[in-house]
């Protein structure tokens, strides 16, 4: 589970089936693709070797050009970084759990030396409904006073100092969730978090000790930076993201996650996701209908902005659709009716009974039927219009 999935699930904490996914390793994308309703969306390989390319660009010279970047974008008045100042710590270790301890390590050792230090790709976790998630920030610079900043490398372009609101907002819940594991090392770090994950927080004290060095504070910036190509070139520009809105919704929301054990426990016997891949791994020899049911044994949560950011999405709007449900008109509607749940309880509603009768006590059921009948009124003075059907 990266970083931009679990934003995507806190912002949506109510869909069990995500979670669990999620949470069991799914391939969902190929899920998607053997239900018949594969996701429309995603980066092409092209995108993908630009922002490759991009990133390498600046990371360049070991990182001396990002940090003189934010250093610009801080405008704090603290001297900048001069030749050779910035550190690369090496974050090689086997594994997530050792990439995660080597990369709390190397945050603490660049702490404690008071100089700038740029981590390249470290390694983070984050607890989401009681099941690890191992995320890896672009980079992570560590400033001379002891404080943390994200980096995020996207390759849309900074056009005159802006970009896309809708790419930069999600920029900055990824940024988030970055921020809010980092906040969790650093508080181990300092003096450990109580209630917070011993095992990691043991093996951070355990390697500290042997290096014989006192505790130090560290603390997490609540702006993350923002890199994008300027303008239209292959040149970097940056800029400074309040992250502060977007990480209290996130912990929030993370807090609210249903256990993933729960989801499980609910679940029918024997009930799996496995596709029955051929012998080469290429097809799924599973038939679909079993696979529906199998998909349909946990509840989704579907709203449309669910289409740009899962990719089971087309099959959970499909579904939704089949059975009239109004979250598939979005959640201001759905918020709007009440306790009105399916498009034909709606028509119901408003057809029942003319507008002019007593309210009914339901200010959802009294304003459709007002709605309805402005409609008829409206139909009525133009006979050529279509009728509701």
């Amino acid at each position: 589970m990266d970083a931009r999935a679990l934003a995507a699930l806190a912002a949506n904490p109510g869909c069990r089936r995500r979670a669990l996914l999620d949470g069991a390793g799914v391939d969902k994308g190929a899920l998607a693709q053997a239900l018949g309703a594969p996701a429309n969306f995603g980066q092409s390989q092209f995108a993908h070797q630009r922002g490759n390319s991009f990133e390498a660009r600046v990371k360049a010279d070991g990182g001396a050009d990002l940090v003189r970047l934010l250093h610009e974008r801080l405008r704090d008045g603290s001297e900048p970084p001069g030749p050779g100042a910035v550190a690369t710590p090496d974050l090689t270790a086997p594994g997530p759990q050792g990439r995660t301890a080597r990369t709390a390590l190397a945050l603490r050792e660049a702490t404690e030396a008071g100089g700038w230090a740029l981590l390249d790709h470290p390694m983070v976790s984050l607890d989401v409904a009681g099941s690890p998630a191992f995320l890896e920030p672009d980079a992570v610079v560590v400033h001379p006073d002891g404080s943390w900043t994200v980096i995020e490398i996207k390759s849309f372009p900074m056009v005159d100092g802006s970009a896309d609101p809708a790419k930069v907002g999600a920029a900055a819940r990824q940024s988030a969730v970055y921020t809010l594991a980092l906040e969790r090392v650093a508080s181990m770090i300092g003096e450990p978090e109580e209630g917070g994950d011993a095992a990691e927080a043991a093996e951070v004290a355990e390697v500290a000790s042997r290096a014989d060095r006192a505790p130090v504070r560290a603390r997490v910036r609540h702006q993350a930076l923002l890199v994008c190509p300027k303008d239209f070139s292959n040149l970097p520009t940056a800029e400074l993201v309040d992250v502060r809105k977007q990480l209290a919704v996130t912990r929030r929301q993370l807090d609210r996650l249903t256990r993933i054990e729960e989801i499980a426990a609910a679940l029918p016997e024997g009930t799996t996701f496995d596709l029955r891949l051929t012998d080469d791994g290429q097809i799924p020899t599973r038939p679909v209908e079993e696979l529906t049911a199998a998909v349909d044994t946990v509840d989704a949560a579907y709203a449309p902005e669910c289409l740009s950011t899962c990719e089971l999405a087309a099959h959970c709007r499909t579904r939704s659709r089949a059975a009239g449900q109004v979250e598939a008109l979005g959640r201001g509607v759905r918020g709007e009716l009440g306790g009105l749940t399916t498009v034909d309880a709606v028509l119901t509603a408003a057809m029942h009974g003319p507008a002019d009768e007593a309210p009914t006590g339901d200010p959802a059921v009294d304003a459709l039927r007002r709605a309805a009948a402005l409609r008829a009124e409206a139909l009525a003075s133009r006979p050529e219009a279509v009728a509701c059907r």
